[in-house]
């Protein structure tokens, strides 16, 4: 029996590459999984949800400035370091594997102090700090996107939900347009922004709805939760709040435009799916570097956000609606690089630490 502690979270972005790891350890008969998080992040609803322990670690975060937080870090992180050895102890752990945020420096501390093996994956092409700080002495590091730049990083993929990795586009078209109130024999560009949707998307495709349905094609527009975009009810555009089946509207997609999260980007190319991503523009940059492997490889076309509008659309996506040529390279060009067995990949190398401890 091998007992796996998984660390991560804060995010969807490392929880969800989590809870696909830790469903597919769940399949090995009398092995066990836990799950370190804070009582703070997603972790805290998500990991329960899906019916695994969570162990709690206190959220320490890393000081950016000479302020009161940086006098008290070394004895918060001490304090949170000690609570994870006390779990390593008290359910025997063989093995920690982190996927970056608030849980997983300490818990690369606490593994390396009771001598076991620890593993890093990270899923930006941008490293998170938590992730650099550990890949340094990890058993093993694997990371979702060629060229991140973390010391002895091996591409394994992003571990994906299942529903994706298993997903039949070809299968589902005809039920997925159905759902959706579109034809299945027409081409669909899917437009989506997040669970809270983009506003530049939005937009951009409020003022370019009608040149999409001129060119030919049908209109998923997914506009999040939070939009007051009217609705005009046409036939050929279906527009949603938010999509519970993303799997049927990846079923029914021929292209796609959209963000570039990390797991935005892996799922698109995991299925093969050619894209426009329009990365956002706040924050470290990452979104654009996630993207950034699947416009080398011809797969997707990359758009500056600041500059997307309705004219753009016009300019550079209808043209793209009426070569079915590139739409057709940039789809097998998306299956060459995407991958459906991150999770597998990232186990394997946890089975080698084990091995070589």
């Amino acid at each position: 029996m091998t007992s796996y502690l998984l660390a991560g979270g804060g995010t969807a972005g490392h929880v969800n590459p989590l809870l696909a790891v830790a469903d597919l350890l769940r399949q090995r008969e009398g092995d066990d999984v836990l799950v370190l998080g804070t009582k703070e992040g997603l972790e805290s609803r998500l990991v329960p949800e899906r019916g695994y322990e969570l162990l709690i670690v206190d959220k320490v975060p890393f000081p950016r400035r000479p302020n009161r937080a940086a006098i008290v870090f070394p004895a918060a992180f001490q304090r949170a370091v000690a609570q994870v050895r006390a779990h390593i102890r008290r359910h025997g752990v063989d093995v920690v594997i982190g996927f970056g945020g608030y849980a997983s420096a300490p818990a690369y501390i606490a593994a390396r102090r009771e001598r076991i093996p620890f593993v890093v994956h990270e899923a930006n092409a941008k490293p998170g700090l938590a992730n650099v700080l550990g890949a340094r002495t990890a058993a093993a590091v694997g990371v979702a996107f060629e060229g991140t730049p973390l010391r002895r990083g091996e591409v394994v993929g992003m571990p994906l939900r299942r529903e994706v990795v298993e997903l039949d586009r070809a299968g589902l078209r005809a039920d997925a347009a159905e759902y959706f109130g579109l034809d299945a024999d027409r081409p669909v560009l899917l437009v989506f922004g997040g669970s809270l949707g983009a506003l530049r998307l939005n937009e951009a495709f409020a003022g370019s709805w009608g040149d999409v349905l001129a060119a030919g094609w049908q209109l998923l527009h997914a506009t999040g939760e939070r939009s007051d975009l009217v609705d005009p009810e046409v036939p050929g555009y279906a527009m949603r709040r938010y999509i519970d089946r993303m799997d049927l509207a990846f079923a029914l997609a021929d292209l796609i435009v959209s963000r570039a999260g990390s797991a935005t980007v892996s799922e698109i190319s995991a299925l093969g799916i050619p894209a426009v991503y329009v990365p956002y523009s706040v924050g470290n940059g990452e979104q654009r570097l996630n993207a950034s492997s699947a416009v080398a490889a011809g797969a997707a076309v990359l758009l500056d956000d600041a500059t997307f509008d309705a004219d753009v659309v016009r300019e550079r996506i209808i043209p793209l609606l009426g070569d079915r040529q590139q739409i057709d390279a940039m789809a097998s060009s998306a299956e060459r690089i995407g991958s459906r067995t991150g999770a597998e990949d990232l186990i394997a190398l946890v089975d080698r630490a084990l091995a070589e401890k």
